[in-house]
Order: C-alpha cells, then structure tokens, then sequence
C-alpha cells in the first residue's frame, strides 16, 4: 500500500511521475517501492502549461525534507498518448492537450537526471505489477484499464512488453466483427465502444458526470434499459478478460482505471459473465479466468510508481539495445531484475477516444 514516511537517512530513491487527463501525481520511491513522499496537482493542458506544471512538482517533491539526504537515480514519466520510448518523444496526448513533444530531453536538461518516459497504460501496467504480486515479481500479469476508452499492458518476467510499434495491449480496438459503429480509429465494432466509459456514455446519455455510476444505480433501481446497457457492458469487459487471457495467459489481471471505482458490482458483473461464457467450453473453464481477475485498491499510485521502475530498467539497458525492441526482448528473458516488492489514474493508450 502506499506508504509516505519520516525523514530518511542517506539513500538513494527513484521519482515516478504520472501524468493524466486531471491530475499529475509524482511520488519518490525507495528500493522495496514504498513511497516515500508524494505530491499531487491538477494537470494544466498544453506543452508550455504542462511543463511548468512539472517542473513546480519535481521542484516540491525533490525539496521535501523527508527526501533532504537522499539521491535520486533517475525519472520516469507515464503520459498518454504515442510515446517513443528511445527518445522520450510524445505525440497525440490528447487527454493532456499535447500533439508533440520531446518531453524526454526537456525534462532532462531541466532536472539534471536520467530520464525514461512510457506509456501510462504500461506504466500503470508495470506498477500494479510490483505492487500487487504479493512479493513475486517473476511471473506474468496482464492489466486492463477500463478508462474513457480500453487498453491493456502486459508484463512479462516484471519487463512491460511493448511490441514491435508499442502497440501491444491495444485490445480496445478489435473489432468484434464487419459491422457495427464506426470507431474514432477508422474501424467498425471494435471492443471499446461497449466495454468503456466512452460506450456506456453513448448507450446512456446521463445529465450526471458519472455515466457509468448512474447506469449501473438505475440498473440495480430494475430500470429495463440501463440492465440491457449494462449487460452488453459485462459482456464486452468478460470478452477482454478472455482475450488477455488466451493470447497471453498471464498469472494475473489486474483490472483498473476510472470505471474500477464501480467495485464489487464491476467485478461480480465480469466475472458473471466469465461464467456463462464458460458453460458450454470445459476448455475456457479450465482456465479460471475470473479468479485471476482482482480490482487495483483506490488510491494505489500504480502509475507512477510504474513510471519510476520502467526508469530503473531503462538505466539497466545498454545503450546499443534502447532502441531494439528484439534485443531488449532478449535481454529481459536472460537478465535478473532488480528485487522489489509488491499501485488511481485513468491512464489511456490510444488516442482517438480519449479526449
């Protein structure tokens, strides 16, 4: 669990940084992932506005007196959008009002440090990872955010998987067949326009600022409507549990985002729904899916706590190998990872639905 402490003596600490669509929260973590100091702002659209944003919480969070006799190793920063990795080049951040940026170098320069900047969803992906594995990090997980829109990371040997392009995890945008509406990504019937924020806003148009939240009162309320919403809702979230769970098959899944503040009636409904699924299939229901699934704790700063480790295995990386997705592969199947234990945002991997 998130954990802030007292003043600690000399050592050194790693500072994540999420920035989301309201808020950008940075924390400084030591070598077992508690964090030990934390600051929260709410996030200022556009380069020149998110930038100075930035830079006033690095300036608070380095300046806390608890960090006062530590060093800091390195930076990581999850954002949204189209990250490259390598260079620390962000393109297409819409739910931050950025359409490029060379954050990486920026922040770099200003700060004095090694800087790593990922994908939110990854980052939130790699953080829960570390967080939640219950002191075994070795193994697999898979974590679904269920934000405005729908995407996945995954998190093999405690290394996030990326794919060739860093489009692995994009699962919002399967189509579930030739028909159907047109996506914003140019497709039609994908995943994401029923098992979302964004889907359950177009289903049922709510004057609250909680669609979700007013769908799932008036469906336990018996309204006819809002239980046949909610039910194609359930089936969507089931179908992407399914689909993390038979490409990828990972030991967990973590589910998360702004749509797990639902609780106990999101999880129920899934794993409902997993359920019915299973029935007629000896094969899916040998798999337990629905026992895998667990909610990310309100409040758990996966994201940024994410953000710090994917900056540690940046800096453990060569240099020749940052930009090789194939070695990197490699590398992380041969290479121990450092020893960490076991973090909300609503982070969002692709942009056309995130506005």
């Amino acid at each position: 669990m998130i954990q802030t402490t007292t003043r600690v003596s000399s050592r050194t600490v790693r500072i994540g940084v999420d920035i989301g669509g309201t808020k950008i929260e940075a924390v400084a973590i030591d070598e077992d992932c508690n964090v030990l100091h934390a600051v929260r702002r709410p996030t200022v659209r556009g380069n020149e506005a998110l930038l100075s944003t930035l830079f006033d919480v690095l300036k608070e969070l380095r300046g806390a007196e608890t960090l006062a006799d530590c060093s800091v190793s390195g930076l990581g920063i999850g954002i949204p959008g189209t990250v490259d990795t390598a260079s620390g080049y962000v393109a297409n951040a819409v739910n931050v009002g950025v359409t490029s940026l060379a954050l990486g170098s920026l922040v770099e320069a200003e700060q004095g440090l090694p800087v790593s900047v990922e994908n939110d969803v990854n980052a939130a992906a790699l953080g829960a990872h570390y967080l939640l594995a219950d002191g075994d990090t070795s193994g697999s997980s898979a974590y679904l955010n269920l934000g405005t829109g729908l995407a996945a990371g995954y998190v093999s040997n405690g290394v996030v998987v990326r794919g060739a392009s860093g489009a692995a995890g994009e699962i919002g945008h399967l189509p579930l067949g030739h028909q159907g509406e047109e996506c914003p990504c140019g497709q039609k019937g994908c995943l994401e326009l029923i098992a979302s924020g964004s889907g359950i806003a177009r289903r049922w148009p709510a004057e609250s600022q909680w669609p979700a939240v007013a769908l799932f009162e008036a469906a336990l309320d018996g309204d006819p409507l809002a239980k046949v919403v909610q039910q194609r809702f359930f089936e969507g979230v089931a179908t992407a549990i399914r689909i993390l769970g038979l490409t990828y098959d990972p030991s967990s899944i973590y589910v998360g985002g702004g749509l797990n503040a639902l609780g106990q009636p999101l999880l129920k409904g899934i794993q409902r729904e997993l359920v019915r699924f299973s029935s007629p299939s000896p094969f899916l229901g040998s798999l337990a899916l629905g026992d895998r699934i667990q909610l990310v704790p309100q409040g758990l700063p996966i994201g940024s706590v994410g953000a710090a480790m994917a900056a540690d295995q940046q800096l453990l990386l060569p240099n020749n190998l940052k930009e090789d997705p194939w070695q990197k592969s490699l590398l992380s199947a041969t290479t121990p990872r450092p020893e960490t234990s076991q973090q909300p945002s609503s982070p969002s991997k692709s942009p056309p639905t995130r506005p």
